[in-house]
């Protein structure tokens, strides 16, 4: 019998922890059973309990004090073990039945996304039949602040599209913390952000800006020590539109927005979940309220 989940991903500060922990409340005011599974061997803390804690099994502090390594080594290495003592899960998870949402709450180190080999092989270990046989969605977390700095936006977004051809599972991209972004931006102009592509890059205010100031943009001959000249030249512009090319030209990086204080925004995300892992059916995704996406005049 199949079981349910959602992997939980994305850089540090993106607010996973919150996510899950706002998930779980909606799972539970809605009668629905939740399994929460901690993979991050570095938490501190939790609004929610785990229900399997991967530090029962090893933690970053006593890997950096035994083995004298840093926490992003330390962080892979408890990774590495978790590959050779995978009966840690199966003990715990192999009993759950499809009434469940097992939720995995990851690490924030960006390297397990993008070109460590480690986490494609637990997804495969998790999702495949034989095994524990879970339909596995991954949902990665983008912070929404990023939306005001387009460059960053952008390095972010590579990330998600390198997990995605990493994991290769039913893939969700989110925007969280969005209640931020509300207060600092139109909503027509957020929604340019929802599909990236390089014309995002074409009219940044920032550039805009600095045109009208009539500032140089081209650093060629600028002091390489400089971070400011750096960040700004022709040369880190052209970076930029590069990335923004390759996300465009892929197609495949598109954002659902997250407001945890919004209850309707939490189940609009977990009804893209429901429609990943094929937990309903006959069920749809549940579109935001009209009015969230109305432009300002």
């Amino acid at each position: 019998m199949s079981k349910f989940g959602v992997m939980v991903m994305g850089p540090a500060g993106a607010g996973k922890s919150t996510f899950c922990a706002s998930l779980i409340t909606h799972l539970q005011l809605n009668r629905r059973s939740a399994f929460y599974v901690n993979l991050d061997p570095a938490a501190e803390s939790f609004e929610h309990q785990p229900d399997l804690d991967i530090k029962d099994l090893i933690s970053v502090e006593d890997v950096m004090e035994e083995m004298g390594l840093g926490p992003n080594g330390g962080l892979i290495y408890c990774f590495e073990f978790l590959m050779e003592n995978l009966d840690f899960l199966t003990e715990s998870l192999d009993s759950l039945t499809e009434e469940y949402l097992i939720i995995f709450d990851m690490p924030g180190q960006i390297e397990l996304y993008t070109h460590v080999p480690i986490l494609p092989a637990l997804v495969k270990f998790l999702t495949q039949p034989g095994n524990l046989d879970i339909r596995l969605c991954a949902a990665y977390l983008l912070e929404g602040t990023f939306l005001v700095d387009r460059p960053k936006f952008f390095a972010g977004s590579l990330s998600a599209m390198s997990a995605m051809m990493m994991l290769e599972v039913p893939h969700l991209n989110i925007l969280s913390k969005m209640d931020l972004v509300n207060k600092q931006m139109r909503k027509k102009d957020i929604k340019k952000f929802l599909t990236p592509d390089t014309s995002l890059l074409e009219d940044d205010p920032v550039d805009i800006a600095r045109r009208k100031a009539g500032e140089e943009v081209d650093n060629q001959s600028g002091d390489p020590q400089d971070k400011n000249s750096l960040m700004s030249g022709a040369t880190f512009k052209r970076l930029n539109m590069a990335v923004a090319g390759l996300l465009e030209s892929f197609s495949m990086v598109n954002y659902l927005k997250l407001d945890c204080t919004n209850e309707d925004s939490v189940q609009a995300i977990l009804s893209y979940i429901d429609d990943c892992i094929q937990y309903h059916e006959a069920q749809e995704p549940r579109e935001l309220a009209d009015e969230e996406y109305e432009e300002d005049e």
